[in-house]
């Protein structure tokens, strides 16, 4: 071991991370979109690229026609998506064009706005009238007549204060209501929330089974009475692989058409290959060089991706035959070991991927379901997904006057060969939104 400071030769070997290698592991974890956003930005960088974009087809429909000759085939050249419904109408903008024949004074109208602006997109105010009254300057009761005219427009519950307030001012626009009802909703609306039927009935001198009734009727409100106005701006995505079924057997396509290509400008290279410059020269080297590490580590994207999509449909056929409740515990480390590449490129292959199925179109990541064990808990036989299937089919086919609770579901499963425990049940049974045995029940 040298201790004296002086200058050494040694020799050593190292896997070192070059900009070509990087930025192709890069290209193959890039969702279609953002593949699309990096060769605009290379487009930039190299005069020489040009990027070719698929464009979306406009909708078109063929429809046939009846004549009394007979039946023809045409093609209707409308594009129906100037013909779908708008719904950018908001609710406020509903609520003014009601009230815009109100006579009101400019002190109310300002009221109005306040109110509006502070009501949210359920139909709630998300304000109270001493809080309006302070940050207006206005009297209480100027501010309670603005509210009043609120409440009274459509949809019926919109201006409520919470849920409970919102439910009672749709019984008052509504005819033949059950007796108990608004009792229910005013003095015992914890406890019938709760499911605490019993004590509810009690209270009110009635039979169980009239409670039943009541809260049947009450499942025909709407806790949400802003709700309808609410859209959502709809996500798009762009499928990179495609599986068709022919008969017995499974094509997969990889969409080359949809994905974003690049061109080299081979007249404006060889114009300006003429040039002497030897600065300009060694550009233009570095670019032409560039482009073709890009075509390269484009093409390896492109064949990783179809590879780990192919050893995905021959692992999952039972979902692509019999649908998503047949999907099988599938990890990255099974198709990494069968296909000899590293588990990490593996994940990055399937980041942000899509593959449109006969049931839908599917994140590929959506393919490699947590396993359950199996009987004995010796080897995984089970997907998440198949035992919240299993768990959905349990509760739709139960007697709703004995619900199966959590432990008994468990055990069926067990005789079914799964291996779940009470506590996987109940938060299985939360992810599906599925109530507890006690707030299933049904008192008919």
């Amino acid at each position: 071991m040298h201790l004296k400071p002086g200058l050494w030769q040694q020799q050593t070997m190292k896997l070192a991370m070059t900009q070509e290698l990087t930025q192709a592991i890069a290209l193959l974890q890039y969702s279609a979109q953002e593949l699309t956003e990096f060769l605009e930005a290379k487009t930039m960088e190299n005069p020489f690229i040009q990027l070719e974009v698929s464009e979306m087809k406009a909708l078109q429909s063929k429809e046939k026609a009846s004549t009394r000759k007979g039946r023809i085939e045409k093609k209707d050249d409308k594009n129906w998506v100037e013909h779908i419904a708008d719904h950018s109408q908001t609710l406020t903008d509903y609520l003014r064009m009601q009230l815009s024949l109100v006579q009101m004074s400019a002190e109310q109208r300002r009221i109005l706005d306040f109110l509006l602006y502070n009501m949210d997109e359920n139909g709630y105010m998300s304000i109270t009238v001493e809080e309006t009254s302070q940050m207006c300057r206005c009297q209480e009761e100027t501010v309670a007549e603005v509210l009043q005219f609120i409440r009274e427009l459509e949809p019926a519950g919109v201006g409520a204060i919470n849920l409970q307030d919102c439910l009672l001012l749709q019984l008052e626009r509504m005819e033949d209501v059950p007796t108990i009802v608004p009792d229910i909703i005013q003095h015992y609306f914890v406890e019938f929330a709760e499911k605490n039927w019993r004590v509810v009935a009690k209270k009110l001198g009635v039979d169980v089974k009239e409670i039943q009734e009541a809260a049947d009727f009450i499942q025909k409100l709407n806790p949400k009475p802003g709700s309808r106005f609410h859209y959502e701006q709809p996500t798009y995505v762009r499928p990179d692989l495609t599986v068709i079924l022919k008969n017995d057997s499974i094509e997969v396509h990889l969409l080359e058409d949809e994905m974003p290509k690049i061109v080299f400008q081979k007249d404006y290279f060889d114009e300006l290959a003429s040039h002497k410059d030897d600065q300009l020269k060694e550009f233009m080297k570095d670019k032409h060089k560039d482009y073709l590490w890009l075509l390269k580590s484009l093409e390896q994207r492109k064949r990783t991706i179809q590879r780990v999509g192919l050893k995905i449909v021959e692992k999952q056929k039972d979902f692509f035959f019999y649908g998503p409740s047949r999907l099988q515990p599938l990890t990255m480390k099974e198709i990494a070991d069968e296909l000899e590449i590293h588990e990490s490129t593996v994940s990055r292959a399937v980041r942000g991927k899509y593959m449109q199925t006969p049931y839908g179109t599917y994140e590929l990541k959506t393919f490699f379901p947590a396993g359950l064990s199996g009987g004995g808990g010796t080897e995984e036989t089970a997907s998440a997904a198949q035992v919240k299937s299993k768990i959905t089919e349990l509760v739709n086919g139960e007697d709703k006057k004995k619900p199966l609770s959590d432990q008994e579901i468990s055990n069926l499963l067990k005789e079914e060969g799964w291996k779940v425990s009470r506590r996987t049940v109940a938060k299985y049974r939360d992810q599906l939104f599925i109530p507890s045995s006690s707030k299933r029940k049904r008192y008919d």
